[in-house]
């Protein structure tokens, strides 16, 4: 694919790990009515599926996982602690449940309205180096659960540059407690200044 291309749905219908891999080095981009921000996806998380214990779709579809059961390439936007937003791309068959967290992007354009939306940033690299740092900074919320990321609407992912796998590190997931030792975490090892931490 071309970079800047929106990422097809055959794109996301595939496993979850899979997709995660493939995800590093796109980019994610929200139009809005205050101009675009975009960011390259360096971090992201699998959530396997319905088998996976960490993963929403293990209790089945509810009113909050609804879209996380989408076609592929659809976005399921949740809020977590009571005070986050997080993104995922839908992975895999249409009604499957599986999912890609974006964990973390290195900004590209709209740094100035990701500053306007994270005042308490004191450096460009905390702006979005965290999923709910993401979605603040680029102005995800509920309205965009369900919505389309393959060219549809306002947030999309677009092709980007190849990532080889010597850049990538893989490592269990974090932040959560259930089959918390899979290593289905994939890190761009390639942009230290931002995201220091393995």
């Amino acid at each position: 694919m071309h970079p800047g291309a929106p990422l097809p749905p055959a794109f996301y219908d595939r496993d979850a790990a899979v997709v995660a891999r493939a995800l590093l080095g796109t980019v994610l981009r929200h139009e809005t009515s205050e101009g675009v921000v975009s960011g390259r996806i360096v971090e992201t998380e699998a959530y396997l599926g319905p088998h996976d214990p960490a993963s929403h779709s293990a209790v089945g579809r509810t009113a909050r996982t609804w879209h996380m059961f989408g076609p592929p390439g659809t976005a399921y936007v949740y809020f977590v602690y009571g005070m986050h937003w997080c993104v995922n791309a839908v992975t895999g068959a249409d009604g499957y449940g599986a999912a890609v967290l974006i964990r973390a992007v290195e900004p590209l354009e709209g740094i100035g309205r990701m500053r306007a939306r994270r005042p308490r940033a004191r450096r460009d690299q905390d702006l979005v180096n965290g999923p709910g740092k993401v979605c603040a900074a680029f102005g995800i919320d509920r309205t965009l659960d369900g919505t389309s990321l393959t060219g549809a609407g306002a947030l999309t992912i677009v092709a980007g540059d190849d990532v080889p796998d010597e850049h990538v590190l893989v490592t269990p997931r974090i932040g959560i407690t259930k089959a918390a030792d899979w290593a289905l975490r994939f890190v761009l090892r390639a942009a230290p200044p931002l995201f220091p931490r393995p």
